[in-house]
């Protein structure tokens, strides 16, 4: 994509140090060694991941295709990290109303390239719509000077972002969007915080078909939220954690699905059974999210992932 360029060692003072991954990297004494950030006009030239998508297509049979998933990168990530004003040079984009309406036209090229190689199924992962649970780093944005509009209004356009992003996508492409709290090294997480604080918006006015959410530790919150779901979505629980070796009791487990299933029947007046058909499980993130690893081995991540298949088939028996 035309428009962003990598910069190495990058001046500190562009970032919003409280912003959860950049506060873990300092906190954790390390620098940002690189990142990318715009500096002209934003165009697509030539899928990012159309290879990735072909490649995959080859290690699975032909009549399964349709049920492969591929992940794509948040559109707001290079925009969050960055300090009011840091994020593109003013001589390019004379607001974030341009710089996203130019990102979200780039996305819909991409979608579009990947729909016509066969792609149905797309997640795009965003550790950013979670930080906005976090006291932490909204306590941080209002003690930042630079910051011309609160937390929420920035929310609000990110939310308007990805609608763009996704508002010309075929009929029969499955768009979900997974709010991670981040992995980095040593097993560790970006941030905290219940989605209580975002659940209407984020059920509500985002546009996706699918929420991924991250429920393996307390600091996730509780299940309440899941009121807010409209009977036309589906939220996927990321019960059995993906950072750690221990396995989960799998009887606790299902008690959680069940009671997940009572606050979305509860708010859509419907049954138990009927709620949990537009429920399911998964680890709550992926095992090699950072280049130096997390705290599990192979044989781990195989049994982790035997286990949410056998969750999986003790709720939903026969169902893939």
């Amino acid at each position: 994509m035309d428009g962003f360029e990598e910069i190495q060692k990058p001046d500190i003072e562009i970032f919003r140090m409280y912003m959860p991954d950049i506060a873990a990297f300092t906190e954790s004494g390390h620098k940002p060694g690189e990142t990318v950030i715009c500096t002209g006009k934003i165009k697509h030239v030539g899928s990012t991941y159309a290879d990735q998508w072909e490649y995959l297509k080859t290690n699975v049979p032909e009549n399964r295709i349709h049920e492969c998933k591929l992940t794509l990168a948040a559109p707001n990530w290079y925009h969050l990290r960055y300090k009011e004003g840091k994020a593109y040079p003013k001589s390019v984009y004379a607001s974030d109303a341009e710089y996203f309406a130019d990102i979200a036209t780039a996305y819909q090229t991409e979608l579009n390239i990947l729909y016509e190689h066969g792609l149905r199924n797309v997640q795009i992962d965003d550790p950013n719509l979670a930080y906005f649970c976090s006291e932490k780093m909204l306590a941080g944005w209002k003690e930042d000077k630079s910051n011309s509009k609160p937390a929420d209004e920035l929310l609000d356009e990110y939310i308007k972002l990805y609608n763009d992003c996704i508002s010309k996508r075929p009929a029969d492409m499955h768009v979900g969007v997974h709010l991670c709290r981040g992995n980095f090294v040593g097993s560790r997480h970006f941030s905290e915080g219940g989605y209580d604080r975002i659940a209407t918006k984020l059920f509500q006015h985002l546009n996706v078909d699918t929420y991924y959410l991250e429920y393996d530790t307390p600091r996730a919150g509780g299940f309440e939220l899941l009121k807010h779901l409209p009977k036309y979505k589906n939220v996927i629980l990321g019960l059995i954690i993906s950072k750690f070796p221990e396995m989960e009791d799998i009887e606790e487990m299902k008690k959680k699905v069940y009671a997940a299933a009572e606050f979305i029947a509860e708010g859509n007046h419907e049954t138990q059974q009927e709620a949990l058909q537009r429920l399911g499980v998964s680890p709550q993130c992926g095992f090699a999210s950072h280049a130096s690893r997390n705290a599990v081995v192979h044989s781990d991540m195989i049994a982790k992932l035997k286990l949410v298949r056998e969750l999986a088939d003790s709720i939903w028996p026969g169902e893939p």
